[in-house]
């Protein structure tokens, strides 16, 4: 079987003519549920193959560029078919109106304009004359490297093939992730949910297994208390990231507050500066992180809402970031990723509030 059948591309022949426009929406939020499970390793197998030195002997050249931008023309296929039956079905309320700009970065991608200007001198030069896929820096650059099925794993580099991943999943996500994020909130609920952008601040706390004493983070907070230097998100919080790296890395928690950008690390304390914007399009692991991101605050059960059972992470994490995939908001996974769970009524009660590393 070819790499091009083993992709899980929609059936439109499989929508009824007379089903209402729900059940049709339906029926394609249960196609990207089963794309998702298939796709991602499709992906990688691809990039796989175009990293394979012995796929690329002159003789193949015709064949491969066959495979290749077949694969390319078969999703620019189902997303023009998507988009128009996602057209037809808009009036009725039922479209997550997120899936139109995740079509179009998606088709974007697949016709050579790339959002990322640093692979698009090897794509262009690849869509120009597929020849150029002889050379192996060029095979690299468009290859990548496998992310998983998830799309996890730290890579060295990240290449067309894993964009394409990425649109085909935020196509996916935006289809199906808001009627799960609904079945998620079993004996809870999102209370609020929105996107922020705040000034340059600092993060100021510490970490360490003497945390897990209550008396102990009372006393850290305390000191923060005396600092001043408030940001205006003055909550006590629990701050979490893997240092600008892929989540098999090491998970760090710090528990403190996100102070202004001038206030001074007391002591015994670490930081963590937080800037609005890249200062650059290059991709630097770690602080200074970005203080985009979202906020949710839920109400409900406490257990319910920290359970993991059923949840990749646990109940908030899950339902804050797929919130996001549903509404095509970008995580900038690894390099700015972090998430902090947000206890608003002091660090001596349960959370009830998450923040979400963003960017837009």
């Amino acid at each position: 079987m070819s790499i091009l059948d083993k992709f899980y591309f929609f059936d439109f022949g499989a929508i009824g003519e007379n089903l209402a426009a729900g059940e049709k929406y339906a029926k394609l939020a249960e196609f990207a549920l089963a794309a998702r499970r298939q796709n991602p390793i499709v992906f990688d197998e691809l990039t796989e193959w175009v990293r394979d030195n012995k796929n690329w002997a002159d003789a193949n050249l015709s064949e491969n560029e066959r495979l290749f931008m077949g694969i390319l023309a078969r999703f620019k296929e189902q997303n023009a078919a998507l988009r128009v039956l996602l057209r037809e079905l808009e009036p009725s309320g039922v479209v997550n109106a997120a899936v139109f700009p995740a079509l179009d970065r998606f088709d974007d991608e697949l016709s050579g304009k790339l959002h990322d200007k640093n692979l698009q001198d090897a794509v262009s030069a690849v869509f120009a004359d597929f020849l150029a896929m002889l050379t192996r820096e060029i095979r690299e650059v468009v290859a990548g490297t496998p992310t998983g099925q998830f799309g996890t794993l730290g890579v060295e580099i990240f290449g067309y093939v894993n964009y394409l991943k990425d649109c085909d999943a935020s196509v996916q996500w935006t289809l199906f992730m808001p009627s799960m994020v609904e079945r998620q909130q079993k004996g809870f609920k999102v209370e609020t949910f929105e996107y922020r952008k705040l000034p340059a601040m600092r993060f100021i706390g510490r970490e360490g297994d003497d945390l897990a004493d209550l008396e102990n983070r009372k006393a850290l907070f305390r000191t923060l208390d005396a600092l001043g230097h408030k940001s205006g998100f003055d909550y006590d919080v629990l701050f979490m990231h893997h240092y600008g790296l892929a989540a098999e890395n090491p998970w760090h928690g710090f528990w403190g507050r996100f102070m202004a950008a001038d206030a001074p690390v007391p002591e015994g304390f670490v930081h963590f500066d937080f800037v609005p914007e890249r200062d650059n399009d290059n991709f630097v692991a770690g602080p200074p992180f970005l203080s985009q991101f979202t906020f949710a605050t839920f109400s409900g059960n406490l257990d319910a809402m920290h359970t993991t059972e059923g949840y990749d992470s646990d109940a908030m994490y899950d339902v804050t970031r797929n919130i996001m995939l549903g509404q095509g908001i970008n995580i900038p996974y690894p390099d700015k990723y972090w998430t902090t769970e947000v206890f608003l009524e002091g660090c001596e009660n349960p959370s009830t509030a998450y923040m979400f590393s963003a960017e837009k």
